[in-house]
């Protein structure tokens, strides 16, 4: 069964029974044969009922803030919003994907030659719990509209978003088969990802999860994108604006209650303002209201499971061990549910778990530089490369940081890094490779085949 536990009070939710093997090859077999319609499709026609996915979105944006809080912990406010990023992303590619995926003429010594972006099948996607909506339309809007089918895997502790997610599809009045959602085990999954119908897998998890599912995928030739960990450092100069650098790390940091990829989770602070800042940093991560997720006025939920919250405290417990000081929280509260505080480590340093790996919660690491030099130098000290930001007063001194020194794929200037529907979205090193969003999204599961007519 796959079972819904309610983090903030360690309930049940609800049961669900997994797909089994028979009804898993069944669902192949209907996505492959639908897809062969459905890339004969029109693309007004597969705009039109994108958008009406966007519709229903907005319509039900209340139940399914309310199912995201229920079975990960999302503040509903948080899951609101969440679902009408996802609403305002079906509209983007219902407007653009034609646009973007046109053939595209090339001058050639033939009578016609061209570049026409052609559907390849069924893309598996191996979705996250963390945004649990997010994730998969943000993947299904632009794979959809470029005339392939999906395949959905979500995480386990979300199985009611996934089994809503499908319904929203069916709904919309997408033909069967073009979008399913497979309840199924690691040992499932892995027959899936080799399975001929299937040809593109897109992850997005883990570092771990990545180089498994690249591997399996590997052996059978099947392209792959990864959105895996990061650990992104926000570089805090001498002229930054710290009213702004303050609310933008603070607001970045407790994002999804700290769990999120592209969360700030390494605040690299010049001397000359690393007391100012930490003073400002501590008092606006304790404003934070930490409770029930369904309460509107709380803006931190508990983490999505306990195991992940106690092995967020044994990365707080081993930094502090090796020399870092804590100027807020640090300890699990009494009670029921998977709740952490907002936590500030400061004088932390490499060897320490809050340098080096990713802190998937609440916990801010401050780690003091001397200069731009020696932040820039921290900054790229990581085997990720998902997101970074730099603030300073001199935006023309930002913008070269940003554009020519800091190895991430989305760099910020005074401002946190997020995702937009309009701009590329990706990672470098261990952060993973590919590109969803934008219309680089569109171009990844297609077969960009030359046409050439003498």
């Amino acid at each position: 069964m796959f079972t819904a536990i309610n983090p903030a009070t360690g309930e049940t939710v609800a049961e669900y029974s997994p797909t089994s093997s028979p009804d898993m090859r069944a669902a192949l077999r209907a996505g492959d044969k639908a897809w062969q319609t459905w890339r004969r499709t029109s693309f007004p026609e597969r705009a039109r009922l994108l958008v009406v996915v966007g519709q229903l979105l907005r319509a039900r944006a209340d139940r399914y803030g309310r199912l995201m809080a229920l079975e990960m912990g999302k503040p509903i406010a948080g899951g609101r919003a969440e679902v009408e990023k996802c609403a305002t992303a079906c509209d983007y590619y219902a407007e653009n994907a034609e646009r973007f995926l046109a053939d595209e003429m090339i001058a050639t010594d033939a009578s016609r030659s061209y570049v026409h972006h052609e559907p390849i099948g069924a893309v598996l996607a191996i979705m996250p719990w963390n945004f649990p909506f997010w994730q998969v339309l943000r993947f299904a809007a632009p794979t959809l509209m470029a005339g392939n089918v999906a395949l959905l895997k979500h995480a386990a502790n979300v199985p009611g978003c996934a089994i809503a997610i499908e319904e929203l599809f069916r709904d919309a009045g997408f033909p069967t088969g073009v979008f399913q959602n497979l309840l199924i085990d690691h040992v499932q999954l892995r027959s899936v990802i080799r399975h001929p119908a299937v040809a593109a897998v897109t992850l997005t998890g883990s570092t771990r999860a990545g180089r498994a599912v690249a591997k399996q995928a590997g052996d059978h030739l099947k392209k792959t994108v990864l959105e895996l960990g990061g650990s992104d450092p926000y570089l805090i100069l001498e002229d930054a604006d710290l009213e702004l650098a303050v609310e933008a790390c603070v607001t970045s940091r407790l994002i999804n209650s700290g769990q999120s990829c592209i969360a700030a989770k390494r605040f690299i602070v010049v001397d000359t303002v690393r007391a100012e800042f930490e003073e400002r940093f501590v008092v606006r991560m304790a404003q934070a209201k930490v409770g029930d997720p369904l309460d509107e006025a709380n803006t931190v939920g508990p983490q999505a499971r306990r195991d992940l919250r106690d092995a967020l405290q044994a990365q707080v417990e081993q930094s502090m061990a090796k020399g870092a000081r804590c100027l807020l929280g640090g300890v699990v509260p009494p009670g029921p549910g998977a709740f952490y505080p907002p936590t500030v480590l400061t004088d932390v340093a490499k060897g320490m778990a809050a340098y080096g790996e990713e802190l998937f919660g609440p916990v801010a690491a401050i780690i003091p530089v001397r200069n731009e030099k020696a932040a820039i130098k921290v900054a790229n000290d990581t085997a990720f490369g998902l997101g970074a930001a730099v603030f300073t007063r001199d935006v023309a001194r930002g913008e070269r940081i940003a554009a020519q020194e800091l190895a991430a794929g989305s760099c910020f200037v005074n401002a946190f890094v997020r995702s937009d529907s309009r701009l590329p979205f990706g990672g470098i090193k261990e952060s993973g490779y590919g590109r969803e969003l934008s219309h680089h999204s569109l171009r990844e599961f297609v077969n960009v085949k030359t046409v050439y007519v003498k």
